[in-house]
């Protein structure tokens, strides 16, 4: 909703968005909170756990030895320390996921898919796959997928700036 007068920019208001600017912004939030709760209910449903924890899943299975500092796991998944934690406590508890010991860091710890983790995410990918198949990619033509991929990347690189104290979410 468009409530000033475009000249309020200069006088130190917002922006505001413009009308298609506003119909893109809701399209997009619209379809992004619908698409994590058609994911989080397709594998609740299947798999008995969140979308997220299935992404963690995930990157643990396609990590050299199927394994990564809790750290970079945060960031990869771009999520809190404090959510990872509880999420791997949730995966320790059902066996798909141990805790390691970083021998050269003291204070670091690893986060490691077990085979029965493994096994769970064989089981479980195709189902998953479909589901996003079904939601995105056979609604759009090859040129949209393309477009949206390099939008995305677009304003993700946006979001993580590179400079110290930047407030990211594996750095909370």
């Amino acid at each position: 909703m468009n409530t000033a007068p475009a000249s309020s920019a200069a006088a130190g208001e917002p922006r505001w968005l413009t009308d298609d600017e506003q119909r893109v912004w809701r399209a997009y939030v619209d379809a992004t909170t619908l698409l994590e709760d058609h994911l989080d209910r397709q594998l609740q449903r299947d798999a008995g756990m969140p979308h997220v924890y299935y992404g963690l899943l995930v990157k643990l299975a396609e990590a050299p030895r199927r394994r990564l500092r809790m750290t970079e796991l945060a960031k990869d998944a771009k999520i809190t320390r404090s959510r990872l934690s509880h999420a791997v406590a949730r995966l320790e508890k059902n066996g798909w996921v141990r805790r390691e010991d970083c021998p050269s860091d003291k204070r670091g710890q690893f986060a490691v898919l077990t085979d029965e983790g493994m096994e769970v995410l064989r089981r479980h990918a195709p189902g998953h796959v479909n589901a996003v198949r079904q939601a995105v990619f056979d609604r759009l033509t090859p040129e949209q997928q393309k477009s949206l991929g390099e939008i995305m990347g677009i304003v993700a690189e946006g979001l993580q700036p590179s400079e110290a104290g930047a407030d990211l979410p594996w750095l909370r």
